[in-house]
């Protein structure tokens, strides 16, 4: 009965919890939240008081005076600086749950594949800490499952790869069990990392990650034409070699040829995945073909390269930017459902 009160006065929450942002689904309400997983912190003395967080605190990232930190409390998919991340989910919670007068959500927050227990203990602990009455955790890729509309439930092998900021998950499922689950820690963050070291090395050009992912965005493919033209972008820097700002144009190929270390990486994990299953899920997921979430998915012709690479056809989820945080908010919604593929923290 008590339960049912503080239900009925306390908005549940799925969380996809990211490196690069956190998005919000209140079962009956949807998606209510997507904001950059950055909090900017005012430094008091020993006091630490969040300011801001989400897309106010990205606008102050490398821009803030001493006495203002801007974090990014995540680090590959996992929590990196725990009293930050705390602060964040409350500082969300309270922008989800305004309304309520009183009462603690049930949350139920995705982490990575291949979080060691240390890690999904954090994650249950921060949401623990920032007011949730009770807390459950669901995998990533078994999230971006459920919320692709994958068969897990059927006699075949139906297989996802789910491209975030911190990490790619991949996972396989069949008759509604992880047949293989793993997570290898390149994806988006990673291809920025790779844009600003060849404006770097190839260039002598200095940019900021925050530019390079503007630049991917914006320009980015994962082969040499986008949408079928070729594609040029000018790009500001400072000069390495004389200190002065300085503007290059990087062509389409170049951007392509930034991004093969990132991409060769995803498909070593996908070769690994579709080597280490039983050979029948083999031939299920050459038929059916893989999957594609998260924000890498986004990549102008990934799907293509990928491909490629594998020889397995490869298919983008529709709105694969949401469909993590629509599958955790569907297995909070079918909770008894789902208990099987929750994990302990």
């Amino acid at each position: 009965m008590f339960s049912w009160v503080l239900g009925s006065v306390s908005a549940d929450m799925a969380i996809d919890l990211g490196t690069a942002n956190t998005v919000v689904y209140v079962p009956g309400r949807g998606i209510v939240l997507d904001e950059p997983s950055v909090v900017a912190i005012e430094l008091r003395g020993e006091d630490r008081k969040v300011i801001a967080a989400g897309h106010e605190a990205k606008t102050m990232l490398g821009r803030t005076p001493t006495k203002i930190e801007t974090v990014q409390p995540l680090r590959d998919g996992v929590i990196a600086d725990f009293n930050a991340a705390e602060e964040m989910i409350k500082y969300f919670i309270r922008r989800v749950n305004k309304r309520r007068l009183f009462g603690s959500p049930r949350i139920m927050i995705c982490v990575p594949a291949s979080a060691t227990s240390v890690e999904r203990r954090a994650v249950h602990e921060a949401g623990l800490s920032a007011g949730a009455r009770r807390v459950y955790l669901i995998e990533e890729p078994v999230a971006a499952a459920i919320g692709a509309g994958l068969p897990i439930k059927e006699p075949r092998g139906s297989m996802i790869v789910d491209i975030g900021g911190g990490t790619t998950d991949i996972c396989v499922m069949s008759m509604g069990s992880v047949i293989y689950s793993k997570s290898i820690r390149t994806a988006g963050n990673s291809m920025d990392e790779a844009i600003v070291n060849y404006a770097r090395f190839k260039h002598h050009l200095l940019i900021g990650a925050t530019n390079a992912e503007a630049i991917k965005k914006e320009a980015g493919s994962a082969v040499a034409k986008a949408n079928g033209t070729h594609v040029a972008i000018t790009i500001k820097g400072r000069d390495l070699q004389r200190g002065f700002p300085t503007e290059i144009t990087l062509g389409p190929h170049e951007i392509a040829d930034a991004l093969t270390l990132p991409i060769q990486q995803i498909v070593g994990g996908i070769r690994q995945a579709l080597a280490d299953v039983p050979p029948e899920l083999t031939a299920d997921i050459c038929d059916a073909g893989i999957y594609l979430t998260g924000g890498g998915a986004l990549l102008d012709k990934l799907d293509v390269r990928l491909q490629q690479e594998t020889g397995v056809k490869f298919k983008i989820a529709e709105d694969p930017l949401r469909c993590v945080v629509r599958g955790t908010g569907m297995a909070l919604e079918r909770l008894d459902e789902m208990t099987e593929l929750l994990i302990k923290p």
